[in-house]
């Protein structure tokens, strides 16, 4: 029998762990080869998401909201979630909050470029930490006393994921730990008071529309563009309640 929340800690202690080696090694490394681990981890982000969107397909979503509807609820969910991220400028007030946790630890130094270099690596490792179904799936398998297989199987790969990151964007990376715990926290305290009340069609919309933000941040990695992931972080939640709207209506 395992501790409630036991996943989420290995989980923080991986990041940790990863990101410490990752700020030992990543000074030894010429920038070249910096450059190559973010685009592969750009790459790897990139597949991510594509397994993460296809549930869109999922025959469990099609028959609880119609044939042509998970697209529509996806795409909806992206919409309104930016709309509203936009709107509340949560991009910007991560990367303000990121300056000032950066000035508080005092590491990394004070211009722009390093501000700009510890906000990308906060907010990209914690968005890629944080969203996915190994994510959802595994703190509420942990909460509801399922076990932590799917979190420990996440961990091993955040552990790895980070020490690629902290070698290119230095420090930020291990701030990511506390979005671990906060977020993948919340969602196991949920399972715990919940149960499961989160049907599995909710689930899978979630996690396609995490997906695509996946996506978002696979291209910032690849320096194609410049997405503002942080505003379509709504959509997450925007996502079920959609889907739940469509299951009332139809």
């Amino acid at each position: 029998m395992t501790f409630v929340g036991l996943g989420t800690a290995l989980n923080v202690l991986t990041v940790l762990v990863g990101g410490g080696l990752g700020m030992l090694v990543g000074g030894r490394l010429p920038e070249r080869t910096r450059d190559v681990v973010t685009d592969s981890l750009g790459l790897v982000t990139l597949l991510m998401a594509g397994l993460s969107a296809v549930e869109v397909t999922s025959p469990v979503l099609r028959d609880a909201l119609g044939s042509g509807a998970p697209v529509l609820v996806v795409l909806g969910s992206l919409l309104v979630g930016s709309i509203i991220g936009s709107l509340l400028r949560i991009e910007e007030r991560l990367e303000r909050l990121a300056g000032t946790v950066q000035r508080a630890v005092g590491r990394g130094g004070t211009s722009h470029e390093s501000r700009e270099r510890f906000v990308e690596g906060w907010l990209t490792a914690s968005l890629l930490f944080c969203v996915g179904p190994l994510t959802i799936l595994g703190s509420l398998d942990d909460g509801l006393g399922r076990g932590i297989d799917k979190l420990a199987l996440k961990s091993v790969l955040d552990g790895f994921a980070a020490l690629a990151f902290a070698s290119t964007f230095g420090v930020g990376v291990l701030f990511s730990a506390v979005s671990v715990l906060v977020v993948q926290g919340a969602l196991t305290l949920a399972g715990v008071l919940l149960g499961s009340v989160l049907p599995e069609p909710h689930i899978l919309a979630l996690t396609a529309t995490g997906g695509l933000v996946l996506v978002g941040i696979a291209l910032r990695l690849l320096r194609i563009r410049e997405i503002p992931v942080g505003d379509m972080l709504p959509a997450l939640l925007v996502a079920p309640l959609l889907t739940q709207l469509v299951v009332v209506l139809r």
